[in-house]
């Protein structure tokens, strides 16, 4: 398993708007395995392995490359800076954080703190307070020089390292960078097999503040098939009842079957569900009632599509301790190229 390149994926900026680091990563790491690639108006990277067929099915793959972050809002007298979150936070999850502050002159380094007193000076009902997404600042150390470096519209992320633990990997970004892995390793592996169909991977943008990329990409290349590739919840973890848990992680790649942007064709689900039996490969159907994917917007473009989600369990999600197991995702693998080779 090409960890190196999750690792890479993961530790590379890249918010809603600002994809272009992930998506030049990518660029490099898929020369030669597509018959065609260009990148979108909106910063979508559009793949196309063509077919020998004389009339293919259209298979589009989404593989959004946004991980949720901030924009620099707004540069206070002293030099720290406010922001507003592209992305969905839950500010429990944002104390004391160390970040990158991504600004045309280099990246830079820096700490989130929310405004307030600290322990020492703090009451007991200011303890108890969580502060609003809105209130963290951004400490760069440098004061009012920040003005000299910092501007409105910078992209700042979660400066945190890629691990290995156990069966495990732990990373910030990996939604959805899990699915950007996918998408170069299942072509990778997908060799000369596969020319049934016309092969699209679509490498999205901004999905994380409303699929904004795979709609475009979606009317544009018009598939019959959307596959959404993505992370969904692993809520296997203490505190959760049972039936929220949503996947269980090391039983298999989850097979998408609903969430509130889409209802995944069933005979779809069912085709898929009967080649991972098939193939012995490890699943479990999950839904999730909130929440979107990519694969709603290849499902809704232009006459509409046959869609299904191919996602991996992840454990603390939109944290920078995101973690999945790694079973989980060579299964997801397994069933992306067992499904391209059969078209």
């Amino acid at each position: 398993m090409n960890l190196d390149l999750l690792k890479s994926l993961c530790e590379t900026p890249g918010v809603p708007g600002n994809e272009d680091r992930v998506r030049d990563l990518i660029s490099a790491e898929i020369k030669g395995l597509f018959d065609h690639v260009e990148t979108d108006p909106m910063g979508s990277l559009l793949c196309r392995r063509d077919s020998t067929a004389k009339d293919p099915l259209r298979v589009m793959l989404l593989c959004h490359m946004d991980e949720i972050g901030f924009l620099v809002s707004h540069i206070d007298e002293k030099g720290f800076l406010y922001l507003q979150p592209v992305g969905g936070f839950d500010p429990r999850n944002l104390f004391s954080r160390r970040v990158l502050v991504c600004a045309d002159t280099g990246d830079l380094k820096g700490v989130m703190n929310p405004g307030g007193k600290p322990i020492h000076i703090s009451s007991a009902d200011d303890r108890k307070k969580i502060p609003e997404v809105g209130e963290f600042t951004v400490d760069l150390g440098m004061g009012k020089a920040a003005h000299d470096v910092v501007r409105i519209g910078d992209m700042v992320v979660m400066d945190e390292p890629f691990i290995e633990i156990g069966d495990k990997v732990v990373s910030k970004a990996l939604d959805n960078r899990i699915a950007c892995w996918l998408g170069i390793e299942a072509i990778r592996r997908l060799g000369k097999k596969g020319r049934g169909a016309e092969i699209h991977v679509a490498f999205t943008c901004q999905e994380e503040v409303g699929l904004r990329g795979a709609r475009t990409a979606s009317h544009r290349i018009q598939p019959d098939i959307g596959l959404g590739i993505d992370t969904t919840l692993a809520c296997d973890t203490p505190g959760v009842p049972e039936k929220d848990a949503t996947t269980i992680q090391g039983n298999g790649f989850g097979l998408h079957v609903r969430d509130s942007s889409f209802i995944a064709d069933k005979g779809l689900v069912r085709e898929i569900e009967s080649l991972a039996q098939k193939k012995k490969i490890p699943f479990q159907r999950t839904m999730l009632a909130a929440g979107g994917q990519d694969g709603a917007a290849a499902q809704q473009a232009a006459a509409g599509a046959r869609a299904v989600g191919i996602v991996v369990g992840t454990r603390y999600i939109h944290t920078v301790t995101e973690m999945i197991h790694k079973t989980d995702l060579e299964a997801a693998l397994d069933i992306i190229v067992a499904y391209l080779e059969q078209l």
